[in-house]
């Protein structure tokens, strides 16, 4: 988990540190719509292996960002959901996916004019 003393002086560079990797923003932008299961998260994610997507949670549930919730059944079930840290970055997500699609848009338009 990261410390106050162990974090960069930029708050930038403290976001990126946090959700900076491919992986991470987009197991967020799922946990956005609801709590999902790993194996629902595995399958969402194309190309993600098991050991990067269990780093990516260990990580992020130790760093406050997504909670991780044990039911006591047989067979266990375990949900990831956002925190309360992780929901207050649901504007940083949705500034990204607008700006996204504004993107995509200006290129198809760009495209449209040769």
């Amino acid at each position: 988990m990261l410390t106050k003393d162990n974090l960069p002086e930029c708050p930038v560079a403290i976001t990126v540190q946090l959700i900076g990797s491919k992986w991470k923003l987009l197991i967020i932008r799922n946990l956005m719509e609801r709590p999902w299961r790993f194996n629902e998260l595995k399958k969402s994610l194309d190309g993600i292996s098991q050991k990067v997507l269990t780093d990516s949670l260990r990580s992020m549930e130790e760093d406050g960002i997504i909670t991780r919730t044990v039911f006591p059944e047989v067979p266990p079930r375990v949900e990831y959901a956002l925190s309360d840290i992780g929901e207050s970055m649901r504007p940083i997500l949705t500034a990204m996916k607008e700006w996204g699609l504004n993107y995509k848009d200006s290129l198809n338009r760009s495209s449209s004019h040769e």
